[in-house]
């Protein structure tokens, strides 16, 4: 099992679950939350238990604990080095931990994996931290349950204490409606409780029957009580914290240039989704605010060449105009940012726009650059150079296929940010919500000062703008003073904390968070050391952040991407290692092992924590294969003829070959072909694309990553671990750097195997082979260039006889209504041996399978990885 949506374990029907419990406790919007679960496995047999946390992506996990049969496993952060060299000397046998990112909206999973005997005793408990940011006036915290199954103590608690006072809190869930009564809400001025303790009998799907309907989301949202518009400073623990969320101020007027990518890719539900979105957004714009917008695909073109006043005429033309956008094309951000940075430059030079003003570029996009400068780095460049310091750039990267860490850098490099909307039916909204956070600038240039000697080591304290509805917030270490009262000096106005009174009121609160202060000056340090090092221009710079990013980590146990978490027995002889992943896309490690289906024909690599030992089984070769390789060769097997044909496809780089297309169960396999490094008539398949059309999920596979999404949620495996990943029928098995097997419905089986060339190797590149077993199941409408075949075709071979080579005979076959002459050979199968492959005798079809295939080759090209064939 593995989790994709939510904090659940995995785990067969004879395991128990005695208790699942999760605790957050929020002090001055820092949280700290435990997750505990007991299990036992019931079974008679030694099975695998796997304990699976889905946290937010801005958390930083803090130590993690489980106990095994009384044998009790503690963690500590440490730099990643070493752990790894620890872990190393003494891993841990038949159990795994791990740090997988995914592309999730906003959630890693941690997990862990333990493989005990009968009546074994385990229990886990994992200790994670975050800053609650505050968008649209308020806070929100999130805990995503899924126990799997009906546990007799199932308890959710969190505890906050905001010493200003809690001016609203409510929480909500998405089991269902009938679990609103079960989430307690209680508070008082400064304190709040929300607890969901559903019994056994509450838990259930209905009355009678065994499953849990605990199944989702509990979300809590609260804001705190202000007093002025001066911010709040509290101290604790030798650290400040200083809040800042004026109202009552009036929205300066804005000016907006949105720059919409409308390339082939947007096509569809994107542009669908962002048009609807824009059209909300241009509403929200009033009189007093300037816009234009520039659209862009290979060619760049703008609605109104200078920013105009949103007055109602000129927002119902920009509707129109947005309206009637037809995407086609390639993607030329370079030019597009420029033409709007230089739209904005004209307006300020002319004086059409109020000096008071706040001017921005939202940028919307879902692709890299193909058109013009595709450098990202020099696009960084270009943007940089003509920005002007009062314009700000906000990036929204649409789907996976965009750059996200590109915009990000482009973003905060221009005083913005930027955020991940996500390809579904609610992208509308999402674009709409980040509008709703920067539609309503109250100030500008803010600067947060504190008195002379009396603060160290300040966290970021100049802030170009202040949208309404959120918070700036500074920390730092307070001085050792004579005084006991900080003063703090924002906008003009003061604010004053007394060293001593908040430390002593926390003391008397049970479910308070002590040291919240000294971790929030720390995680909130440690996330702008990460965002500087982005944007470090040499390596010195980078190392110098790293080491100072690692030396805080470890001191305050997070870990990040500089740091994993070593998991150790007493007496360390056992240890078990979770990373973070230094490339958000991509995963850290593996932990499940699994059984490849007998045609796979290679040997799982061992995965975290475990050692395969003794003889290897010997392989025998299957007969039922169809398959295509190197550059690229057909080999499809004839089960009754016990005959194999193979054919070319003599087609180009770039183009997306249809290979199995089944309009009945939903299922269509594509390859798109890369060429050699030097211009000749080589191709090879470089991505293939796996798509699932009624649970609308999508496996891609390139020879750098496996990456599965389902439109919403996106997640990213590197080929350097083994893994085993499931959701809903669909299950993606890899094993290191040799193959993945995506099985759908246990009646559609594709492996994809990996070619690793050698890097500087002048021609070759990496490349994939797809392996299709003859026993899939498929419906009477299945096609493609594969595909077809599982119809298989009647074939008359006769008058063999010796060719122009005398290596290879020569014979007529009659097949599909056609005489072709066909040439003896061989091609061949890598499952057993990636480098010099298993011969395969074969009767060879010429001219890229004419008269074998239906149609021309060319019939079978696609114009995207998810693409069902039309054939006319």
């Amino acid at each position: 099992c593995f989790p994709l949506l939510s904090l659940f374990l995995c785990f067969r029907n004879d395991i128990t679950v005695r208790s699942y419990k999760v605790e957050s406790r929020i002090t001055s919007r820092f949280s700290h939350t435990i997750v505990r679960s007991s299990v036992v496995n019931s079974g008679s047999t030694p099975q695998s238990i796997a304990f699976n946390v889905q946290i937010p992506k801005r958390a930083f996990i803090t130590n993690f604990t489980m106990n095994v049969n009384g044998i009790t496993f503690v963690g500590s952060v440490k730099e990643k080095a070493v752990a790894r060299n620890l872990y190393a000397q003494a891993r841990a046998r038949n159990k795994a931990a791990g740090i997988i990112r995914t592309n999730s909206q906003d959630m890693e999973t941690f997990k862990t994996e333990v493989h005990v005997p009968s009546g074994s005793n385990i229990e886990f408990e994992l200790h994670y931290q975050e800053m609650m940011h505050r968008k649209l006036n308020l806070y929100e915290h999130t805990l995503h349950l899924q126990p799997g199954r009906l546990v007799p103590q199932l308890q959710v608690d969190v505890y906050i204490f905001e010493p200003q006072g809690i001016a609203t809190v409510k929480a909500s869930n998405t089991f269902g409606a009938q679990f609103a009564d079960l989430i307690k809400v209680t508070s008082t001025k400064d304190k709040a409780h929300i607890v969901f303790k559903p019994t056994v009998q509450q838990q259930k799907q209905c009355e009678n029957c065994t499953e849990s309907a605990v199944e989702g989301v509990i979300t809590v949202l609260y804001d705190v009580n202000r007093d002025s518009n001066a911010g709040e400073l509290q101290v604790s623990d030798g650290h400040f914290v200083y809040f800042f969320a004026p109202s009552n101020l009036s929205p300066l007027p804005k000016n907006i240039v949105f720059v919409i990518d409308v390339s082939g890719s947007m096509w569809g539900v994107k542009m669908k989704q962002t048009v609807q979105a824009m059209k909300a957004i241009l509403d929200d714009l009033t009189i007093d605010d300037y816009f234009s917008i520039v659209d862009f695909n290979h060619n760049v073109r703008c609605w109104s060449e200078g920013l105009v006043p949103g007055s109602s005429i000129q927002i119902a033309d920009a509707k129109r105009y947005i309206e009637n956008i037809k995407p086609n094309g390639g993607t030329n951000i370079n030019e597009a940012l420029l033409r709007a940075v230089q739209m904005l430059v004209r307006a300020s030079n002319h004086r059409v726009i109020d000096p008071r003003s706040v001017s921005m570029i939202i940028l919307v996009s879902d692709g890299d650059p193909t058109v013009g400068e595709i450098k990202l780095s020099a696009i960084q460049k270009n943007v940089k150079r003509v920005m002007r310091e009062e314009f700000s750039l906000f990036s929204l990267g649409i789907g996976f296929d965009v750059d996200y860490d590109f915009l990000e850098r482009i973003a905060m490099e221009n005083r913005g940010m930027a955020q991940r909307i996500y390809a579904n039916h609610d992208a509308a909204e999402q674009l709409r919500a980040f509008y709703s956070q920067v539609s309503s600038p109250l100030l500008r240039k803010i600067t947060v000062q504190f008195q002379a000697d009396s603060v160290a080591e300040v966290t970021q304290n100049h802030f170009d703008k202040f949208f309404s509805g959120s918070e700036l917030v500074v920390a730092g270490k307070v001085l050792p003073s004579e005084s006991n009262t900080l003063t703090s000096l924002t906008t003009g106005s003061a604010t004053d904390a007394d060293t001593t009174e908040l430390d002593a009121e926390l003391a008397k609160q049970q479910h308070s968070f002590t040291g919240f202060a000294r971790q929030m000056w720390a995680y909130l340090t440690i996330k702008q050391l990460i965002s500087e090092r982005s944007l470090a221009t040499t390596a010195v710079k980078k190392r110098k952040i790293t080491q100072r990013i690692m030396t805080l980590a470890v001191e305050h146990q997070f870990v990040t991407p500089f740091t994993a978490l070593l998991v150790e027995s007493g007496d360390a002889t056992e240890r078990l290692l979770a990373d973070s992943p230094k490339d958000p896309k991509h995963g850290c490690c593996s932990v499940l092992v699994y059984q490849p289906p007998p045609w796979v024909m290679s040997t799982p690599a061992p995965s975290m924590g475990e050692v395969l030992e003794g003889p290897k089984e010997e392989i025998t070769l299957p007969e039922r294969v169809n398959l295509v390789d190197n550059d690229p060769h057909f080999i499809i097997h004839l089960p009754r003829s016990n005959m194999d044909i193979c054919f070319n496809i003599d087609s180009k780089p770039g183009h997306i070959l249809n290979l199995l297309s089944d309009s009945g169960t939903g299922v269509t396999v594509n390859g798109q072909l890369i060429g050699s490094k030097k211009v000749n008539k080589r191709t090879y398949f470089g991505t293939i694309g796996i798509y699932y059309q009624p649970d609308g999920i999508s496996v891609i596979v390139s020879t750098d990553e496996i990456t599965m999404t389902d439109g919403r949620n996106n997640h990213s495996f590197t080929w350097g671990s083994t893994a085993e990943i499931r959701q809903d029928g669909i299950r993606i098995s890899i094993v290191k750097n040799s193959n993945v097997i995506i099985t759908i419905n246990n009646s559609t089986q594709v492996m994809v195997l990996l070619h690793r060339v050698w890097k500087k190797h002048p021609v070759n590149v990496d490349f994939l082979g797809i392996y299709i077993p003859n026993e899939n199941q498929y419906s009477p409408l299945v096609h493609g260039l594969i595909g077809q075949f599982s119809i298989e075709p009647e074939v008359i071979l006769y008058d063999i006889h010796k060719g122009a080579d005398p290596l290879k005979k020569e014979a007529t076959m009659e097949v599909k209504g056609n005489k072709l002459l066909v040439t003896r050979g061989w091609q061949k199968d890598y499952r057993r041996d990636k480098k010099r492959g298993s011969n395969v005798y074969c009767w060879f079809i010429h001219n890229s399978g004419k008269g074998f295939i239906d149609g021309h080759y060319s019939q079978y090209i696609v114009p995207n990885l998810s693409s069902f064939l039309h054939m006319p």
